[in-house]
């Protein structure tokens, strides 16, 4: 009963997630779902995060430009985000990375990790 709490209390939480990424009728627990409104402001800020955490650990000087596409996760204590992110390198030229985040919302703090970060394919 208390798992199934949880997972009510996150749907409900990541509402505003949903609301960028797809319908709520579409929010198949595990199955990855585009995210349609990429220009959404938490979805910027999850890729602009996921930059500058990489930077901070790799010190490539990598610069955060846009999230250009990406999907959604929704799993038992939380949502995974791949992202196909758009950042500046140290010379000026463009690159595209991509980027997994997992964030967990409760209702005092958010939880973040980056799961990976690398040249897009």
């Amino acid at each position: 009963m208390m798992r199934m709490s949880l997972l009510v209390f996150l749907l409900i939480a990541g509402a505003s997630a949903l609301d960028a990424a797809a319908t709520p009728s579409e929010g198949i627990v595990g199955k990855w779902l585009p995210i349609k409104n990429i220009t959404d402001t938490h979805v910027q800020d999850l890729g602009r995060w996921a930059v500058v955490k990489h930077t901070w650990v790799s010190n490539d000087g990598l610069r955060f430009s846009k999230v250009v596409s990406g999907e959604m996760q929704i799993i038992e204590y939380g949502i995974n985000y791949q992202l196909k992110v758009q950042t500046l390198l140290l010379n000026g030229k463009d690159a595209m990375n991509t980027t997994k985040v997992f964030e967990q919302d409760s209702p005092t703090s958010t939880t973040r990790k980056l799961l990976s970060f690398g040249p897009a394919n």
